[in-house]
């Protein structure tokens, strides 16, 4: 009797065993054709090439010499929007990162394909998002146009 509860225990687990190998290559085999799928439709799918929104980027742009009109327009509306906010400043001194926007404002005055719409536009909105540096947003302004020359 001992022989045989150990013939129907070694069996079942043998069935059993069987079967836990069955699940495990079922599932791996499905995982690698989803994955399959999924490349396949990444490849398919055509993606837009994503805009740059990054400040360095942006600021590319505006000194590109070469750049049209819509294309400034274009990076200082992404500007603006996600890089608009300048630090506080530090006491009565302004922030450092403040020099970066100075310096777009002087690019975009002194850019060959610029346009008073663009400029004016552009002080608005910095103006707007940055009230504590209105003055000297406006010494920027005035600097760039300065620097344009007649």
């Amino acid at each position: 009797m001992d022989v045989m509860l150990l013939l129907k225990s070694i069996a079942g687990l043998t069935f059993l065993l069987g079967f836990l190998i069955f699940l495990f290559l079922y599932s791996s085999r499905t995982k690698k054709a989803a994955k399959k799928a999924e490349k396949k439709r990444s490849y398919t799918k055509a993606t837009p090439p994503k805009e740059p929104t990054d400040f360095d980027s942006l600021a590319k742009i505006i000194r590109n010499k070469k750049s049209t009109a819509d294309e400034l327009q274009h990076a200082l509306e992404l500007l603006v929007k996600y890089h608009g906010t300048i630090p506080k400043k530090l006491g009565i001194r302004v922030h450092p990162e403040f020099y970066k926007y100075s310096e777009i404002m002087l690019r975009l005055c002194r850019h060959p394909n610029t346009n008073k719409e663009l400029i004016i536009n552009f002080d608005r909105e910095l103006e707007k998002k940055n009230p504590e540096y209105v003055q000297e947003i406006n010494d920027a302004l005035t600097k760039g146009l300065n620097s344009r020359g007649v």
